[in-house]
């Protein structure tokens, strides 16, 4: 299945299972954030990746749980002025978390579709007055900070092979991942 056609239906699936009530960019965001780790955990089942699935629960644990660190400490306040916890945004940690490391795992072509999903997530969180934008600039780097430390570029175990063929002369290039 191609990586932007796969991203865009399992979010337009999970953005219809909040009540139509309660749909507004806050509470779409906060459902787009729920289905990206879902979405990236169930693409690495999809594809028997199983140190993929690892990688992915460990970034999103260090994310999400630096980010709720971060704010037993950092005494920020929310725009809207209902409590200390602004820095950095859990639901936008929750979000970037899985959309960094599908970048990281499988690619751009996996990771835009995402990171597109997750900036949004991130907006919907400023345009609610719930977060600053560094708030989820704070969630993001975070994000990235962990997914460079435990994400490695997801290879196919098996042979793997690819021939190029120019005008002087060909190649055939072959290997074998454990």
């Amino acid at each position: 299945m191609r990586p932007v056609v796969f991203c865009t239906a399992a979010l337009l699936v999970a953005v219809p299972c909040v009540p139509a009530q309660a749909l507004s960019n806050e509470s779409a965001g906060t459902a787009v954030a729920i289905a990206l780790p879902l979405l990236a955990g169930g693409y690495s089942i999809y594809k028997g990746d199983k140190t993929g699935f690892a990688q992915l629960t460990v970034d999103t644990l260090l994310t999400v749980g630096t980010t709720y660190a971060l704010k037993q400490f950092v005494r920020e306040k929310r725009p809207d002025g209902s409590d200390y916890k602004s820095f950095p945004s859990g639901t936008s940690s929750l979000a970037y978390a899985p959309a960094v490391f599908m970048w990281d795992r499988y690619g751009w072509q996996y990771g835009v579709p995402m990171v597109a999903a997750a900036t949004y997530v991130g907006w919907s969180r400023v345009d609610a007055k719930q977060h600053h934008w560094y708030d989820v600039a704070a969630s993001a780097g975070l994000a990235i900070i962990s997914s460079q430390i435990f994400t490695t570029p997801y290879r196919p175990r098996g042979l793997n092979y690819d021939a190029t063929i120019q005008p002087d002369g060909g190649m055939v290039h072959l290997s074998y991942n454990f």
